[in-house]
């Protein structure tokens, strides 16, 4: 394979087993062969060395420096429906993401909730289910016309 053709979105699928889990839905997809495109769509500064001795292509992302970076606007243009809660690390924390999302939009379904958050169905499946074992978290009504309620302080039961 040669960088031109990588550049364009030609692909060897090199690891069947990790597309055998995208057929199956597990994983996000967005068309064999686009993630190279879509990585240079959004910084088309990387670069290719085409090592044709070794049989292999090096690529390297170059980061700007931080003096560089504009924050502000990346941070706005990178909102997403869902408020998102970060834990002390920073990383972002998915069951208070959706309890959030919750509060807002008490109609959703695991569908709109999935997309809102970006993530999987069964990934909102699996919140959901925790949060209802936490007692956090109720459906009242049907799956088609009822809604969530989030149980604010969850009951607690003393052992006196």
């Amino acid at each position: 394979m040669i960088v031109e053709k990588i550049r364009t979105g030609n692909s060897n699928i090199r690891n069947p087993i990790l597309v055998s889990y995208v057929a199956k839905g597990l994983l996000p997809y967005h068309g064999l062969g686009s993630g190279i495109k879509r990585a240079l769509e959004e910084w088309p500064e990387i670069e290719f060395i085409d090592d044709h001795d070794g049989c292999l292509v090096q690529v390297t992302v170059t980061r700007k420096p931080v003096e560089e970076l504009d924050l502000e606007n990346e941070d706005a243009s990178k909102t997403t429906n869902a408020p998102r809660n970060s834990d002390l690390s920073g990383q972002s924390d998915p069951i208070n993401d959706l309890l959030n999302l919750i509060r807002q939009t008490p109609n959703a379904d695991y569908v709109s909730l999935a997309h809102s958050l970006q993530v999987s169905e069964a990934s909102v499946k699996r919140y959901i289910q925790k949060l209802k074992q936490q007692n956090r978290l109720r459906r009242i009504g049907s799956k088609k016309t009822g809604h969530w309620e989030i149980i604010e302080c969850p009951s607690r039961t003393s052992t006196n």
